[in-house]
């Protein structure tokens, strides 16, 4: 007779918060966005080599039956990261930085002969 083992999903909650895949440093969001790109678990893996396929397996395959609370977890990173952004760029020496950064883009753009355009 066989026997069947319960598997544990592979991922883990770090102290930031953030659930990272089999141990890993690459996040569940990577994973899921890959997913839902059309990525199948040989590319995910294929991208993110440190991955284990079956790792990559499991967390698809626990994402549909758990896709409301994933879902919800991927909305809260979204609106952490856009909180952070939104501080970091409304510093003055983030101003001052991203200028010189332009004006330094700018200046190389003019030496090669081609012109960069900016938003």
């Amino acid at each position: 007779m066989i026997t069947l083992e319960a598997q544990t999903i592979p991922m883990e909650i770090g102290t930031d918060d953030v659930i990272r895949v089999g141990g890993t440093r690459v996040r569940l969001d990577t994973v899921v966005y890959a997913f839902n790109e059309g990525y199948t678990a040989e590319e995910i893996t294929s991208q993110y080599p440190i991955l284990r396929l079956a790792d990559v397996y499991a967390v698809i395959a626990y994402y549909p039956n758990n896709r409301a609370t994933v879902d919800e977890y991927l909305r809260r990173r979204v609106k952490i990261a856009t909180e952070i952004r939104t501080e970091i760029e409304g510093k003055p020496e983030y101003k001052a930085f991203r200028e010189r950064l332009l004006a330094r883009r700018q200046q190389q753009g003019q030496v090669s002969g081609t012109q960069i355009h900016h938003r």
